[in-house]
């Protein structure tokens, strides 16, 4: 009888696997468009337009997350913070002799995450909640001198997207973009006390303070587990 030819099993093909928690870094840059209305100097006043800014500069942070993934489709939660140094001005409308200064010094994002996976490659988007920290300063055009200032801390919405690439077992790089609704804040400035008849720690104004901002960055995850399943 003849010997029965020998069939040789299915390759094993190795499939990229991105459930699992992550941490990473992330660096890049953004924009915050920033307008200006003033309703209170010195007493109360109709709304008077100060002008817009687009405040940017560079941000660096960190992110940590969960995902798990049910065949194409992955699922996550994240956080992220933040440090930025997103800044810029415009001389007031309302009194060309000062000119509006602001400043986010730092933000943070709190997303879920969906998105489908064509083995080590992941497009997602996100969405959820975000925080930035302003600063706002009044200075005097001519010389820069310090007149009214005030911070907050801002709370708005977040969405995303985003596409990543495993590049090694549980190793990613991935490059995203956000936007923050921030909305509109009423702000009460505090004297510095360098303006005649107006005493350090007073209410100077009140600015209506309408804000957006706009975020690239590139990314880098390292996934705790396994970095592949077997699939025959």
């Amino acid at each position: 009888m003849a010997a029965r030819p020998y069939k040789a099993p299915p390759p094993i093909v190795a499939i990229y696997d991105w459930s699992g928690f992550y941490i990473g870094a992330n660096g890049g840059g953004g924009w915050s468009h920033k307008c200006w209305d003033v309703t209170n100097f010195r007493a109360p006043i109709a709304p008077v337009r100060e002008g817009c800014h687009d405040a940017s500069g560079g941000a660096v942070g960190g992110q940590i997350g969960y995902r798990w993934q049910s065949a194409g489709w992955v699922f996550g939660l994240e956080a992220q913070g933040d440090w930025a140094n997103l800044r810029s001005s415009n001389v007031s409308l309302f009194i060309p002799a000062w000119t509006n200064n602001s400043k986010i010094d730092a933000f943070g994002l709190f997303t879920g995450q969906v998105g489908y996976a064509w083995n080590n490659v992941l497009w997602y988007v996100k969405g959820g909640a975000a925080v930035t920290s302003d600063k706002y300063q009044g200075t005097v055009t001519a010389t820069g001198a310090l007149f009214d200032s005030v911070n907050e801390t801002r709370w708005g919405g977040a969405v995303g997207t985003g596409l990543e690439f495993g590049f090694a077992p549980n190793w990613s790089v991935a490059v995203e973009y956000d936007h923050l609704f921030m909305g509109n804040r009423n702000l009460t400035f505090t004297s510095a006390g360098v303006l005649a008849g107006i005493p350090a720690g007073s209410v100077f104004r009140t600015d209506t303070i309408r804000q957006n901002v706009d975020l690239v960055t590139a990314r880098i995850n390292y996934r705790f587990g396994g970095p592949v399943v077997a699939k025959y």
